[in-house]
């Protein structure tokens, strides 16, 4: 058990690393990462593709990033609102590690990036764990979910930095508790800010937005007590136990929505292999619409 332990901690010690790379060469270049994580059917895309919409409009340089198991789907959907997009397909892996998203981003980011939206798996088990690089993170879930989904996943709504309720149109319809959902969502995360949409009526659309360039521009964001009690623990403990026994093999396609639209197989862990794709695909616009 001790064993199982320690390479978990190893994991995600060493992802913690690549994450703050990550985060201070895109900080440095002006870019702010938001990491979406959600239940699969949350609406996740929907409010994503309504925010990308509005990026646009006020003319904020923004680009997306989706992962899925399977399908483009998504990507296709975000490539509407006309900004460079681009889906990684895991190939069953359940999460984006840090490593991962930057060799994604390598060569395909557009240089004047001010936001790049990742709207991780749809699982608010594995993702939850890994730190991306980002400077908002932001769990959604919708109303016909439960009002104790926080409860049910606590690491997930416990480190978010803001916590968004979607599909509030049908809120009544599937008599969704609001007053339950934030007490519940309080009892995880102290503090957090609660935010309603619907990107059907549009409630609540553009205060993603806003706040992720907020983030951005250097507003204090949530510090969630579980990240805070997660550093504690780390500073008091983290040379107690060092293990390097990682066999992580992840495999994963990226694909571009955009200019082009390139095809990449990677083996995360500690066996890279790099294995392009013969045949990269193209995407006219007119295809994405």
């Amino acid at each position: 058990m001790c064993r199982v332990v320690d390479l978990r901690q190893a994991v995600l010690a060493k992802n913690d690393v690549a994450a703050q790379v990550l985060r201070t060469e895109l900080t440095a270049r002006g870019t702010t990462v938001v990491n979406l994580l959600s239940s699969p059917g949350s609406g996740k895309t929907a409010l994503l593709e309504r925010e990308l919409l509005l990026a646009r409009e006020r003319g904020v340089a923004v680009a997306a990033l989706t992962a899925d198991l399977a399908t483009e789907n998504d990507a296709l959907r975000l490539a509407r609102s006309g900004v460079p997009v681009k889906q990684v397909l895991t190939d069953g892996l359940c999460h984006l590690e840090a490593a991962m998203l930057g060799r994604h981003l390598e060569g395909w980011l557009p240089e004047d990036t001010r936001l790049l939206f990742v709207e991780n798996v749809g699982n608010l088990v594995c993702p939850a764990g890994y730190d991306l690089g980002e400077s908002l993170r932001v769990v959604l879930a919708s109303v016909t979910e439960g009002e104790d989904k926080p409860l049910k996943y606590p690491t997930a709504f416990g480190l978010a930095q803001l916590v968004v309720v979607t599909k509030t149109d049908i809120a009544r319809a599937v008599e969704f508790d609001e007053a339950a959902f934030r007490a519940n969502v309080e009892q995880v995360n102290p503090g957090v800010e609660v935010v309603l949409t619907s990107a059907r009526a549009g409630e609540g659309l553009g205060v993603l937005l806003d706040r992720a360039l907020a983030a951005g521009a250097g507003a204090v964001t949530h510090t969630p007590v579980m990240a805070r009690q997660q550093h504690d623990h780390e500073h008091d403990h983290g040379h107690e136990h060092e293990h390097e026994h990682e066999h992580d093999h992840g495999h994963e396609h990226g694909h571009g929505h955009a200019l082009d639209h390139g095809h990449d197989h990677d083996h995360d862990g500690d066996l890279d292999h790099e294995h392009p794709h013969p045949h990269p695909h193209v995407h006219t616009a007119a295809q994405t619409r």
